[in-house]
C-alpha cells in the first residue's frame, strides 16, 4: 500500500510541475527550451520593479505632467530611483549573507532576503 502511495504521489508531483510556455522564436537553433524557461522566470524581477513604481508609497498618482518631454524625464527619474533601490536591496542582502545574520520579517521570522521597503518601514 505504501509503495502504491509513493508511486501515485511521484506521478502526481511530476504532472503538477508541467506547464505550457510558448514563444515567437520559431527558429529551433535560437534558444534551448531551458533558456526560454530561464528567461521567462527572470521576468518576475522586472514585473516586481513595475509593481514598485505603481505603489502608492512612490506617489506616482500625484504627478501631473502633460508634455511628452516631461513624461520622459519623469520616467527616467523613476527608473533611476528603481535602479538605486534595487542596488541598495542587493547590497543589504549581500551584507547579511556575508555576516550570516538575518532580520526579522513582517511575521517575525528571520530572513536573509528582506526587502529594502521593509527596512525603511522599520524606521
Amino acid at each position: 500500500m505504501e509503495k502504491l502511495f509513493q508511486q501515485t504521489l511521484s506521478r502526481k508531483t511530476k504532472e503538477a510541475g508541467k506547464f505550457i510556455l510558448a514563444t515567437n522564436l520559431v527558429e529551433e537553433n535560437k534558444l534551448e527550451a531551458s533558456e526560454i524557461l530561464i528567461t521567462y522566470k527572470n521576468q518576475q524581477s522586472t514585473e516586481r520593479g513595475f509593481r514598485f513604481l505603481k505603489d502608492p508609497l512612490f506617489f506616482t498618482d500625484s504627478f501631473f505632467v502633460e508634455k511628452p518631454e516631461r513624461i520622459e524625464k519623469m520616467l527616467f527619474l523613476m527608473s533611476l530611483c528603481l535602479l538605486i533601490y534595487n542596488l541598495g536591496q542587493r547590497e543589504l542582502r549581500n551584507c547579511l549573507k556575508r555576516v550570516k545574520k538575518g532580520i526579522n520579517n513582517q511575521v517575525g521570522r528571520v530572513t536573509l532576503r528582506p526587502t529594502l521597503r521593509w527596512i525603511f518601514q522599520c524606521f
